[in-house]
């Protein structure tokens, strides 16, 4: 497979595989507290993150930089095409009155316009502020008011109204243009007598120590804090993966470097992917959707050599090819795959990373049977050239890592938050561990306080949260993030999430347990949709469950009962529960007895973004779950 061929000839050269320099402090027990990364770019002394779309036009003008889609074709879109795109929306902005320092709101999902926005605020000398497209009128009214912004560009009809009926209240309505209607097209008329001058002038005014944007974290508690983050906070995010990552791609495989983004723009870790794809002039395309049916032909058609997202796209990837195998009488040889999968991807890792012999002859000629069977079926959903993917947002669980790598397709790992502009750490690609989330973004360190929390500090830790000074000084200590996840570093300064500080459940009996690996590990099984574990102050742990939609039409299909059978008896069926019992033993085999799942119910319903249950990064918001559900968990406990 391509992928074992990358590692293979990466092996051999020494040169790439030292770059990544890890510098580890231990206590006096000799536990590992801290890692610490050497930068592998310069620090950023002058201009901004607003220059890459013009040094790209200046020194490679029909390099090919997107790829727009239009009518169900990819279009090609030149580095001058885009510069002068920019260009002509900056001038727009400038017309309508923007001034440097002022900030426009965008609320729309991922899309070829939203990148020209982001830019074009940027050299008009503006801010820009993020907003999901699903945020609710009261999200919207905060994140404007807050903000300050004096403009915001909508994508739909739908979000015009909800920011008009958000900031109905508000002593000046900010001014609206809408994508869906040409919004584009308007600034770019209304611009066209601003000279290009002042759009230069206002780009080279800005250094880096110019704010950049005011990303509001989607948090799972409480009402969102603006994170400030500077242009040169994306450029060590930006500027450190790419000469991490990109050097190795080009070198050892024969792919030219592409992706197609579907992760919210919204979300730092969109952003921050684009900013470096066009920093190194690797090619991109832009899906709206993370939904699986509505991204596979988008894959196919795209056909990326590497893609970033999150557990959840893989986990569904994995059980559309279980469904897949299910529909045809073959659901015993999948599950056969799945097990030859995680020992051959161990076994094979352990070989490369010098840990044992890999692979038997047996073992060997089951991965090629099965890979005739199952896996080139997990390739060719991803769109046929996929050799790497990077996820983050929260544990994947390893097994399912090493089903992919087993595929052809070698996942890695990696951590942060908003605060810290994106990834913190991420698996070094020529040294894979699965199960972490790897080491410290070059330039980056990484502590362990005495209570096992996980602080950051580099140029990639946000200054501070707007118009917030108290929440700023509560997590900003000498420059360390205190981030509110728990963890451990291993001998070599590899990362492990282990919870959250704020999850943390405490049973009746003083038994400390950590909600993140059980929900993980649930997640990972079919017919699991969401879940929420609970048990603080009971005397068990105990978990709400709800159910895949997909998956329970296809449980439904192979056992020949009708379509629209209602959620209320499905979740009664004896069957059904007795198939996500064996999700919650395979959740429970992670942990102590002490710490397991002992009951669970199923929820009718969903949690979802609509609903309030559900954050756009996909984590389930706690506090309004519970909330929710209140009487069903107490019912468990009755």
């Amino acid at each position: 497979m391509g992928v074992r061929k990358d590692l293979k000839r990466a092996k051999r050269r020494t040169d790439l595989a030292g770059r990544t320099r890890v510098e580890t402090v231990r206590d006096e027990r000799g536990v590992v507290r801290e890692a610490r990364t050497a930068a592998l770019a310069a620090r950023q002394t002058t201009g901004s993150t607003a220059d890459i779309p013009f040094t790209n036009a200046a020194e490679a003008p029909d390099a090919v930089i997107l790829r727009r889609e239009r009518h169900g074709t990819w279009h090609p879109v030149t580095a001058a095409a885009f510069a002068h795109e920019v260009t002509a929306v900056a001038k727009g902005l400038i017309a309508a009155g923007l001034e440097p320092g002022d900030r426009v709101a965008v609320m729309s999902r991922t899309r070829y316009e939203w990148t020209v926005l982001d830019f074009a605020i940027w050299s008009a000398g503006g801010q820009t502020v993020p907003v999901y497209a699903t945020s609710s009128a009261d999200q919207v009214e905060w994140i404007v008011r807050d903000s300050g912004a004096r403009y915001v560009v909508t994508e739909t009809a739908g979000n015009t109204a909800t920011v008009t009926a958000g900031t109905a209240a508000h002593p000046r309505a900010p001014r609206l243009w809408e994508l869906d209607a040409g919004a584009l097209d308007d600034l770019t008329a209304l611009g066209a007598d601003v000279p290009d001058e002042e759009v230069t002038k206002r780009r080279t005014a800005l250094t880096p120590g110019t704010v950049a944007t005011v990303c509001y974290t989607s948090g799972t508690t409480g009402r969102p804090k603006g994170c400030v983050l500077t242009h040169a906070n994306l450029y060590a995010e930006a500027a450190n993966t790419v000469e991490l990552l990109h050097p190795i791609f080009k070198e050892v495989t024969d792919q030219v470097a592409s992706t197609l983004l579907f992760l919210p723009l919204a979300h730092i870790l969109g952003r921050t992917l684009q900013i470096s794809c066009l920093m190194a002039r690797i090619e991109i395309g832009h899906c709206p959707s993370i939904k699986p049916d509505e991204l596979r032909p988008k894959l196919r058609a795209f056909r990326p050599t590497f893609l970033v997202g999150v557990p959840y796209l893989f986990e569904k990837i994995h059980d559309t090819g279980r469904a897949t195998a299910e529909k045809m009488g073959r659901g015993a040889s999948f599950e056969r795959a799945h097990r030859v999968a995680v020992r051959f991807g161990e076994a094979h890792l352990d070989r490369f990373l010098g840990r044992g012999k890999g692979p038997g002859p047996g073992l060997y000629a089951a991965w090629a049977l099965y890979d005739l069977l199952v896996y080139r079926r997990v390739r060719k959903e991803l769109g046929g050239r996929v050799r790497y993917a990077i996820s983050g947002g929260s544990p994947l669980e390893r097994d399912l890592n090493l089903f992919f790598y087993a595929a052809g397709i070698m996942v890695y790992e990696g951590y942060g938050l908003t605060e810290t502009t994106a990834a913190a750490t991420i698996v070094p690609p020529l040294s894979p561990r699965p199960g972490t989330v790897g080491l410290p973004v070059p330039g980056t360190a990484v502590r362990i306080a005495d209570d096992g929390e996980v602080r950051i500090k580099g140029g990639i830790v946000f200054g501070s949260y707007w118009n917030n000074p108290a929440a700023t000084e509560e997590v900003l200590d000498d420059g360390w993030f205190t981030t509110g996840d728990l963890g451990s570093l291993d001998e070599d300064g590899y990362l492990t999430i282990t919870g959250r500080t704020k999850d943390i459940l405490v049973t009746s009996g003083g038994k400390n347990v950590s909600p993140a690996v059980l929900e993980d590990r649930l997640r990972s099984r079919p017919p699991v949709g969401q879940c929420l574990v609970v048990g603080d102050n009971r005397p068990f742990v105990a978990a709400l469950i709800t159910l895949d939609p997909e998956t329970v039409a296809h449980w439904l299909s192979v056992r020949g009962l009708p379509a629209d059978t209602p959620m209320s008896e499905v979740v009664r069926d004896p069957r059904m529960r007795a198939d996500v019992q064996k999700a919650v033993d395979y959740a429970n085999e992670a942990v102590s007895r002490a710490e397991s799942i002992r009951a669970f119910t199923l929820i009718e319903g969903e949690f979802t973004e609509e609903n309030g249950l559900l954050t756009p990064s996909l984590k389930v918001k706690r506090r309004a779950a519970q909330e929710a559900y209140a009487d069903r968990i107490a019912a468990l406990y009755a």
